[in-house]
């Protein structure tokens, strides 16, 4: 491991091979040997989406942390298996629990992480670690990721949440990269400024996608600046397969005529269980992942603190980044 200088001179950049084969592109700040807070992104994202907050955790005034953001599996230059099994929970969980392995070393053995903060498909990873390794971890941050147990009761019984979630079956056929990624990506940015709709639109009407002037109430996501573009090109040029196999390999989907998807799916009570002290996030303008999935929270975690977030979408780390900071450095101050 040899990091080396970024656009940002502060933030460090590596590949990190771990034990089991698996390397991972990483991002970070703050001095090794400090506690550690580690940031998972989601799709069609990157490690990159992080650095507002590596930089500002990372500060002795803030904390002074040894802030950590991987590209997850098949995410920019880490490693990206073919083979759809290789994205199943198990083993993106291992993934970070080894990255947490190498980071949280002290002279003494493996120190806790101080926290691990997610959103979207890396808070899918975080709940299943939080549920299966609790010891490595003394908080949990969650920003619109839906925990596996509402999730699941809304794809089976919530008409809205269904059809919300059409997209993902778009996501996983097989020719699914190769249309997000024409055109310069234009579908992938028409997901990124439509919230969403476009998306969901494409699952119905195949030949069209919605732009800027077809998303409803013609809204405009202003952070998607040439140079935020740039950046997300720079994640999509390593290739999308990797990111849709999350998709694939999951049964969490809504049913279709030739998938039972969610319908076919049972998960015993003991693997919903969180036991350490969690904050969620929640935009409730997200119109993929809809304010029911934070219903019913209380029965699967011993110490919940959620917080909607108003006029906020999926995107509400590029769109309210002042607003997550702020709740992440109070939930961290907190006993």
């Amino acid at each position: 491991m040899s990091p080396v200088s970024t656009a940002h001179p502060d933030i460090q950049t590596w590949q990190q091979t771990l034990p089991h084969g698996i390397t991972l592109s990483c991002r970070a700040c703050g001095e090794p040997g400090r506690p550690v807070l580690l940031f998972l992104h989601g799709f069609p994202e990157g490690a990159w989406v992080w650095d507002p907050l590596l930089q500002f955790f990372s500060k002795p005034e803030n904390g002074g942390y040894r802030c950590v953001a991987p590209n997850l599996r098949g995410y920019e230059r880490s490693s990206a298996p073919e083979d759809v099994k290789a994205y199943r929970a198990k083993h993106l969980v291992q993934d970070i629990v080894a990255l947490i392995d190498t980071e949280c070393q002290t002279p003494d053995g493996r120190a806790p992480l101080a926290a691990l903060v997610a959103h979207d498909w890396g808070g899918a990873v975080a709940w299943s670690l939080a549920n299966q390794h609790p010891s490595v971890l003394q908080k949990l941050v969650i920003i619109n990721s839906p925990h596996p147990g509402p999730f699941l009761q809304a794809l089976q019984n919530d008409p809205a949440q269904i059809t919300a979630s059409a997209y993902m079956n778009f996501l996983v056929q097989s020719d699914a990269a190769a249309q997000l990624a024409a055109h310069d990506f234009e579908r992938l940015f028409g997901f990124l400024t439509g919230h969403d709709a476009s998306l969901q639109s494409l699952t119905r009407h195949p030949s069209a996608w919605g732009t800027d002037t077809d998303a409803p109430n013609n809204t405009t996501a202003h952070w998607l600046t040439p140079a935020v573009k740039a950046r997300y090109r720079s994640v999509w040029q390593h290739g999308l397969q990797g990111g849709l196999n999350y998709y694939r390999a999951s049964p969490l989907r809504p049913a279709s005529a030739t998938d039972p998807g969610a319908s076919a799916v049972q998960i015993p009570p003991e693997a919903l269980r969180i036991e350490v002290p969690t904050l969620v996030l929640w935009a409730q303008d997200d119109v993929a992942l809809l304010p029911c999935l934070t219903e019913g929270l209380d029965a699967h975690i011993a110490d919940l603190k959620l917080v909607p977030i108003a006029q906020a979408t999926h995107w509400v780390v590029h769109e309210q980044p002042q607003r997550v900071i702020r709740e992440i450095a109070a939930f961290l101050k907190a006993p």
